[in-house]
C-alpha cells in the first residue's frame, strides 16, 4: 500500500485514523502526538533534569530516543537514564540498557534490588510465589527509582507508558472497583519526583515500530513472572474489543484524564514514611512488602 500523504510505500496502517503512513510521515505523526502531550500537560520546562526509566525494552528505549531528539539542542534541560536491576535471572540485563543509553548519547546510572533491599525478585518469588510478583516488583521498583532520581537531582521522570498501558490501567481500576485510583488527582508532593508519559496517546504497536526504526539492541523478551498478572487478562479483553471498536483505548485514556479533577482534594493524601523516608499513602507499601518477604508471612 502507498502512504495516504505521499506516494512512498507505507510501513503502517492506522485502523483508528484510516491512514496508511510511510516511514517519514509515521515518524512525524508519532512525534507530533508526543510533543502535543508534553505541551498540553506542561511536562517539561526550562531548568528541568529529565530522567527516563530505562528498562532496555522497546517502550523505554523509544521514549529515550524521542526525548533525546527533542531536547539535545537545549542547554536549559538535561536528559539522563536510570535502570533498576530487579534480579530476574535471564531477564533485563542492565548492560543492554547501558549500551542503548551510550549509543543515544545520554548519561546512565543503575541501582539494584540486591544492593538496596538485600533481596532479588527471584528470591521474593521463591518465598512468596508468583501470585503477587508484579505487585511486589512494581512497589519496590518505583520506590527505588524515585530515590535514585532524587539523588541525581531529577525533576521529571519519563516513563515509556503507551496508550495500551494507560487504557489497561484505567480498565483495571474499574474492574477492581477502585474509585480512589480513578479519581486521584495528579499533584506535586514533596519527595516524589513527578512522572511524565510522552507516549500516553500512542498505541503500543506504533511505539514498537518507532523503536525498531531508530533503536538498536532493545530487549523484546517479556518478564517471566507476568503471566499471572491481572494486566495480562485485561490486555486480552481490551485488544479483542478494540479490534471491533478501534477508538476504545483512546476513550478509556480520555476517561481517566477527565476523572482526575485537579481541584478535588485527594482522600488522605500522601505523607513521608518514618522508616525509609519515601513518600507514601497511609502505610508505606514498600516497607510493608519487604517486611512480608523477610518474615515469610
Amino acid at each position: 500500500m502507498q502512504c495516504s500523504k505521499c506516494r512512498r510505500d507505507a510501513v503502517i496502517y492506522q485502523r483508528y485514523s484510516g491512514l496508511h503512513l510511510c516511514e517519514q510521515h509515521f515518524n512525524r505523526d508519532l512525534e507530533a502526538k508526543a510533543k502535543r502531550a508534553i505541551r498540553e500537560h506542561r511536562w517539561i520546562a526550562s531548568g528541568d533534569t529529565v530522567a527516563v526509566a530505562l528498562s532496555g525494552g522497546k517502550d523505554s528505549s523509544a521514549v529515550l530516543y524521542f526525548l533525546h531528539r527533542l531536547l539535545h539542542e537545549r542547554r536549559d534541560v538535561r536528559l539522563m537514564a536510570i535502570t533498576v536491576d530487579e534480579g530476574i535471572g535471564g531477564y533485563r540485563d542492565p548492560a543492554r540498557a547501558r549500551a542503548i543509553a551510550e549509543r543515544i548519547g545520554v548519561p546512565w546510572v543503575t541501582a539494584s534490588f540486591r544492593e538496596e533491599y538485600g533481596v532479588t525478585l527471584d528470591e521474593i518469588v521463591a518465598r512468596k510465589g508468583t501470585g503477587l510478583s508484579c505487585s511486589y516488583c512494581g512497589v519496590l521498583r518505583r520506590a527505588l527509582l524515585n530515590r535514585v532520581a532524587r539523588e541525581e537531582g531529577v525533576t521529571k521522570f519519563a516513563y515509556g507508558f503507551n496508550l495500551d498501558d494507560e487504557a489497561q490501567s484505567v480498565l483495571m481500576n474499574v474492574l477492581r472497583g477502585d474509585p480512589y485510583r480513578l479519581t486521584r488527582p495528579v499533584r506535586e508532593v514533596a519527595g516524589f519526583v513527578p512522572r511524565i508519559k510522552p507516549f500516553m496517546y500512542i498505541p503500543e504497536r506504533e511505539v514498537a515500530l518507532y523503536a525498531f526504526l531508530h533503536v538498536e539492541g532493545f530487549d523484546l523478551a517479556g518478564c517471566p513472572y507476568a503471566a499471572d498478572a491481572l494486566r495480562g487478562d485485561v490486555r486480552g479483553i481490551l485488544d479483542a474489543y478494540t479490534y471491533r471498536h478501534p477508538a476504545t483505548k483512546y476513550s478509556l485514556v480520555n476517561l481517566g484524564e477527565a476523572l482526575r479533577n485537579p481541584e478535588q482534594p485527594p482522600e488522605g493524601g500522601l505523607r513521608v514514611c518514618e522508616r525509609c523516608g519515601e513518600p507514601c499513602g497511609e502505610v508505606c507499601r514498600a516497607c510493608q512488602v519487604l517486611d512480608e518477604v523477610r518474615r515469610g508471612a
